[in-house]
């Protein structure tokens, strides 16, 4: 039997796994990632590059078109740094280097 003390303290001291428990899936974190950033873009982005934890949530890598041309190769597409906190809320976006569909990277 314990008292209401020591009941109230362990309700009131964060347990160690609620992180955990509120950290979303990694599908889920790159459904919201997409989802947001259509949002605020008016695009819908056409994948997902990268996704990783972070200390602060998920950071993804996201690709979007932002100039149809025909043909498609000469299409201008963004890649987009997007921060989300654990549950998947978008915290920020920045746009990182523009290229054409055609582009391929090349080793470094």
């Amino acid at each position: 039997m314990t008292n209401g003390r020591e009941s109230e303290k362990r309700r009131s001291s964060p347990r160690r796994d609620d992180a955990a428990e509120e950290r979303v899936s990694a599908p889920e974190a790159m459904r919201s990632a997409i989802e947001q950033l259509t949002q605020l873009l008016g695009r819908a982005p056409e994948s997902v590059s990268a996704l990783k934890p972070t200390d602060e949530g998920w950071e993804a890598q996201v690709e979007v078109l932002e100039l149809e041309r025909v043909p498609q190769t000469t299409s201008v597409m963004a890649a987009y740094r997007v921060a989300l906190d654990p549950a998947g809320k978008l915290l920020a976006y920045e746009r990182g280097r523009r290229y054409t569909r055609a582009q391929v990277d090349r080793g470094r």
